[in-house]
């Protein structure tokens, strides 16, 4: 099982489509996988399931064991101010220490509606995990203008961001 990781809590968000896209690819390849949708964290975690709470919230404790159904990770991380959203911060910083996500293996698909792709983003969270324990699979994919490669149907416009998927998962596959 890979748990592919929507890093945004925002609803409805590029992110979230992206990693439908994503699971319809894994599908493809004979992979099973499951979405954790940081959309559906509760609103109030930060104050209710950091910290001196960890492990007191059942949300979000439902939403974190997602992460221990399987050895590998895929992580739709949208650029925000030039680097990852503070939401996925928070939910890995709410994650058990040490365990949590130590040990498994992520694949990094970066997204911004820059020229950028999420580039900052993904060498920002790549420190993170590797600190954690994490080994992240060097063959990231940055999705560029992606207002203008996301279609209404949540499919790719372009023929290299669908290959460049294919390719990461793949190799994910065998990582």
């Amino acid at each position: 099982m890979i748990t592919i990781l929507a890093g945004t809590n925002r609803p409805n968000s590029r992110a979230r489509r992206i990693a439908n896209y994503y699971r319809r690819v894994l599908s493809e390849l004979g992979a099973e996988s499951q979405i954790l949708d940081l959309a559906e964290l509760p609103a109030d975690f930060v104050a209710t399931a950091l910290y001196a709470n960890v492990g007191s919230h059942p949300e979000f404790n439902r939403l974190a064991a997602m992460l221990d159904v399987g050895q590998k990770l895929v992580i739709v991380v949208p650029e925000y101010n030039a680097s990852f959203p503070g939401v996925l911060k928070a939910f890995i910083d709410g994650l058990a220490y040490p365990g949590g996500i130590a040990g498994k293996k992520a694949a990094l698909v970066g997204l911004s509606s820059g020229g950028q792709g999420g580039l900052l983003a993904m060498a920002h969270l790549s420190d993170v995990l590797m600190y954690l324990g994490t080994a992240v699979l060097p063959q990231r994919v940055r999705l560029p203008f992606i207002n203008q490669d996301l279609n209404a149907e949540d499919g790719l416009n372009h023929d290299l961001s669908r290959q460049l998927l294919r390719e990461q998962a793949a190799a994910l596959l065998a990582f």
